[in-house]
């Protein structure tokens, strides 16, 4: 299989000020691409790509970022920096004990940032991980489409994370919310075999979509949806 991981694409009202907002926070550029603006991620880190959408999205998000911290930068200087660029402290029903700080983003979307020493995220990069709503089953079927191996496979928790290291993609297991409308979010890959790959996504698990939009539009084995497009 040829696909490999673009970004998590976003769908926003605001894509450059969202993706300006990443861009800096991360330390990366963001540049036009196709129908949105792409924050690039490089082999170990994944990127951002921001899409418009003014429509209303009334539902949880199922992905949610973890911003990490380290020896050389201090989780409260990574937090002062979120809120100089216009982020918030949110509550999410976090304990006073946890050590992570919840903010959101100038759209409102609630991400992490992970407080210093954490071994899970040890040597991930700035962006850690993307933490999303999922069974064990499409864990699974992520580690086999991307050719990523599992790093955690537990009590029906699962991540993947690419041979050469970088961000985590993790599944947090049962209980799923419920697929009760549309998803802003969703995984981007390119392809140079658009077709074949696309016939062995369905032979893991995907399912054909019938919406419009850039790529050929599928559904894990969860049912969110991703896009594959030729590279």
């Amino acid at each position: 299989m040829s696909v490999r991981l673009l970004a998590l694409t976003i769908a926003t009202p605001r894509p450059r000020e969202v993706s300006t907002f990443w861009a800096r926070l991360l330390d990366r550029d963001a540049v036009d691409d196709l129908d949105g603006v792409l924050v690039p991620g490089s082999d170990t880190q994944i990127g951002l790509r921001f899409v418009e959408d003014p429509r209303p999205v009334t539902h949880p998000t199922r992905v949610h970022l973890h911003v990490t911290s380290d020896h050389a930068v201090s989780q409260d200087a990574v937090v002062a920096q979120a809120l100089a660029l216009g982020a918030v402290h949110r509550d999410v029903g976090q304990q006073p004990d946890e050590g992570h700080v919840v903010l959101a983003d100038p759209d409102d979307t609630p991400f992490c940032v992970i407080e210093q020493g954490s071994s899970f995220l040890a040597g991930t990069g700035v962006l850690g991980e993307l933490a999303c709503d999922g069974t064990r089953a499409v864990g699974l079927f992520w580690s086999a489409a991307l050719d990523w191996p599992l790093v955690w496979d537990r009590d029906e928790e699962t991540a993947i994370q690419s041979a050469a290291g970088g961000t985590k993609i993790a599944w947090g297991g049962p209980p799923v919310h419920p697929h009760d409308g549309r998803s802003r979010q969703r995984l981007e890959l390119v392809s140079d075999d658009l077709d074949a790959d696309v016939e062995l996504l369905i032979s893991l698990g995907a399912a054909p979509l019938g919406t419009d939009g850039p790529g050929v539009a599928l559904a894990d084995p969860d049912g969110n949806e991703l896009r594959v497009r030729a590279g």
